[in-house]
C-alpha cells in the first residue's frame, strides 16, 4: 500500500510540475488566459462569455 502511495505523489508531482513549467522556470512567467475574453480574434468579433454578456445585456435594461 504504501508503494501505490509513493508511486501515486509521485506521478502527481510529475505532473504539477509539467503543467507548471511556464509559471516555475519563466520569468514573470504566468499560466495563460483560457478565458473567451482573452482572444483577441472573439474579442474583434465582439464574442464575450455568457456571464459578460449576460451583465452587458442586464446595464442596457435588456431582460434576457
Amino acid at each position: 500500500m504504501i508503494y501505490t502511495l509513493v508511486i501515486s505523489l509521485i506521478i502527481i508531482a510529475c505532473a504539477i510540475l509539467l503543467l507548471g513549467i511556464r509559471v516555475f522556470f519563466v520569468k514573470g512567467g504566468k499560466f495563460p488566459n483560457l478565458h473567451i475574453d482573452g482572444n483577441k480574434a472573439l474579442r474583434k468579433k465582439g464574442i464575450h462569455c455568457a456571464k459578460s454578456q449576460d451583465l452587458e445585456a442586464r446595464k442596457a435594461g435588456r431582460n434576457v
